[in-house]
């Protein structure tokens, strides 16, 4: 266990294909969060603007592309949308999947309220034939 009671990370297994975490703790307990949802809800300055969180959006199909270990606990998630300032420590992975149904509803409504979109962009990097 950590400092603060929050179990500690043994293994993390990437999903690829169904872009979820598998997280399994060492007080026995197994979770699963989506890649989406690791995103929308980084620890990085990035998306919390300091105090005043960031409304990511357009991040459905969003993967990891690298998980990369710091010390004993945390790790940093580089995304395939090129974020990777965000520090996930065993504490904020815990936090995330025993809170995820409620911080989903959560960004979910937020999205409602700000009429914005899970849908990822349309690819500007479309080469064009002349």
């Amino acid at each position: 266990m950590t400092q603060d009671n929050s179990p500690n990370v043994e293994s993390l297994k990437l999903k690829r294909k169904s872009r979820q975490l598998e997280m399994h703790f060492d007080n026995g307990e197994t979770y699963q969060l989506s890649c989406e949802m690791l995103r929308v809800y980084s620890p990085s300055a990035e998306v919390h603007g300091h105090g005043n969180p960031v409304l990511v959006t357009h991040k459905k199909n969003v993967n990891i592309s690298a998980i990369e270990p710091v010390g004993n606990y945390a790790v940093k998630i580089v995304f395939d949308d090129g974020h990777d300032t965000g520090l996930f420590s065993w504490k904020v992975l815990y936090d995330l999947a025993t809170h995820q149904v409620d911080l989903w509803e959560k960004y979910l409504a937020r999205l409602r309220a700000e009429k914005a979109s899970r849908e990822p962009l349309i690819d500007m990097a479309v080469k064009y034939h002349k």
